[in-house]
């Protein structure tokens, strides 16, 4: 039988901008469960006339931190929850939580198997969760992160990225952006192709497993550029954005 997971007061403990338009909400939680990398949480906000709307975001924190999470949350035009999470929401605020929910879409740390994370946009989200996993449980698995922007001032992370990629442990991250880059741009260009997904794949060797989060169509060409590659399907697994920002597990 299912469990059901109870709704949740959650406190605001920080708030962080990532770029112009993501955030990063810290919440701390009266009922923490340790959740996988991958997962997700409901928002559920609640006007005062009985109006509900609710969202999914994934968790960007590693399962490692006790009593918390975080969740970044890109605001969507004319989005009723990331709209009022961005520009209401301020420490010590509460907030109606729910999870974390998701069994599919999530990596462990132990296994053998190199790691391939391709994301666009907020799709980085949960896969950050699965880096920050990997180095807080000190795992040397090859891993690379293939990471697609808008322009360089939209890269979400960005430094601790930098940061993560310079510490030799065996991950390295590749950045495209496809809507302009600086003088000085050293990454990819245009949006992932199968040329791409082919150099970046390659070195990683036939043992991969590979996570896709993204806009739909992203994903969907991205986990068909990697069947063609020669990948198995079972290794591929994909998240898409909803029509409103939130997360959809395949």
């Amino acid at each position: 039988m299912k469990q059901s997971i109870d709704w949740q007061i959650a406190t605001i403990k920080s708030v962080r901008a990532e770029t112009a338009g993501v955030k990063t909400l810290t919440l701390v939680l009266p009922r923490p469960v340790r959740h996988k990398a991958g997962q997700h949480y409901d928002i559920r906000l609640t006007a005062p006339d009985g109006y509900q709307a609710q969202r999914s975001y994934s968790i960007a924190s590693e399962p490692e931190r006790e009593g918390e999470i975080d969740l970044t949350v890109e605001k969507i035009e004319d989005g009723e929850v990331s709209t009022y999470l961005h520009d209401v929401l301020i420490p010590g605020d509460q907030l109606e939580v729910r999870g974390p929910i998701g069994g599919y879409f999530v990596w462990e740390a132990g296994g053998d198997d190199a790691l391939l994370l391709v994301a666009a946009g907020s799709g980085v989200v949960p896969l950050m969760a699965m880096i920050r996993h990997r180095v807080a449980c000190q795992s040397k698995v090859p891993a690379r992160l293939l990471f697609s922007s808008s322009t360089y001032a939209d890269i979400i992370y960005r430094e601790e990225l930098e940061r993560l990629a310079e510490q030799g442990d065996g991950l390295q991250v590749f950045h495209t952006l496809t809507r302009g880059q600086p003088p000085d741009w050293r990454g990819y260009r245009r949006r992932i192709d199968e040329q791409m997904l082919a150099e970046i794949v390659k070195p990683l060797g036939d043992s991969v497993q590979v996570f896709v989060c993204g806009p739909t169509l992203l994903v969907e060409s991205v986990a068909d550029h990697l069947v063609h590659l020669g990948m198995a399907a079972s290794r591929i697994r994909t998240e898409r954005f909803g029509p409103s920002g939130e997360t959809k597990g395949t």
